[in-house]
């Protein structure tokens, strides 16, 4: 019989050195973290053999780990130890069955994307200069984000025929060459027809029918609109981390702050399915815990009484 006293498996020590070639404080990480996965399986569930332990059993040590409110990454690696060892014990024949074959590691927490305000958007469209062909370009392209939520890849490659300015709305072909109509608010529009009228003939050095250009007279690329972006923000004393997708991020939040309901922002955005949209929805309650807060007169009152 086979007492479960996972630290005196040498063998799969030498398994995780040699074999998997893990750091010694990834490989000691492991061995603790199975010690404790014996202790609890001989202690609580009264397991004297690996032979005898089910997925039942792990699955309700994983319980365990969860009621300790560990977080995800810790019990990831704690599920990682276990499934490579009953992996190596199935594999060297040790066992006759590997009972962690079919455990789940959780699902790690998509952190929220960074969203600028409505303040901090409007600082940046103001901020630009439309003296120039480039600069009538660049408000054009960031006011044309923030109204229609594109992502960048989808701005670069609009054409002047999906520009349709007098019933205020664009054409869009998106993932899985999927088209879907955007509209357009009003300084959007006043923006495109400025640089369109003003701006993009000085650009359009080679002719054809894109809708931004580069001074060269050739599509502007994503990371020249990124860098804009990026650019922009810095010139206006924001030093939130920007990504590609930040206005697009923001497009989404502002919407459903301002009540929009969530299947119309799936719509808007492109997304084949709604649980990609739901990232935002855990931004805007953060918004309205916010609000509650700032505004609630009970809420109010415990924060007078704090201070």
């Amino acid at each position: 019989m086979k007492e479960v006293q996972f630290y005196e498996f040498s063998d799969f020590r030498y398994f995780l050195q040699t074999e998997k070639r893990l750091s010694p404080k990834t490989v000691e990480a492991y061995l603790t973290d199975l010690n404790f996965y014996g202790i609890f399986l001989k202690e609580v569930q009264q397991v004297q053999s690996v032979d005898e332990i089910t997925e039942t059993h792990i699955t309700r040590y994983i319980a365990s780990l969860k009621r300790k409110e560990m977080s995800k990454t810790t019990i990831a690696r704690k599920i990682i130890a276990i499934k490579e060892f009953h992996k190596f014990l199935f594999t060297e024949q040790i066992t006759e069955k590997d009972p962690a074959k079919w455990v789940d590691l959780p699902k790690s927490e998509k952190p929220l994307p960074v969203v600028l305000t409505k303040e901090e958007i409007a600082s940046m469209i103001d901020s630009i200069s439309t003296d120039t062909p480039l600069g009538l370009r660049n408000k054009a392209m960031l006011e044309t984000l923030y109204a229609s939520g594109l992502r960048i890849s989808e701005l670069v490659h609009l054409k002047t025929s999906d520009i349709h300015l007098r019933e205020q709305y664009i054409t869009v072909i998106g993932k899985g060459n999927k088209e879907r109509m955007v509209p357009l608010g009003q300084m959007a529009v006043v923006a495109l027809r400025n640089y369109m009228e003003k701006g993009r003939p000085h650009l359009s050095k080679k002719g054809g029918n894109i809708l931004f250009y580069n001074y060269q007279g050739n599509e502007i690329s994503r990371q020249s609109l990124y860098k804009l972006i990026v650019e922009t923000a810095k010139n206006v004393g924001i030093t939130k981390e920007i990504s590609p997708h930040t206005i697009r991020h923001s497009f989404a939040t502002h919407l459903l702050e301002g009540g929009t309901d969530l299947r119309v922002v799936q719509e808007l955005l492109g997304h084949e399915d709604i649980s990609t949209t739901q990232i935002y929805t855990h931004i805007d309650k953060s918004h309205l815990k916010e609000m509650y807060q700032n505004t609630h007169p009970m809420a109010t009152r415990n924060k007078k009484e704090e201070q």
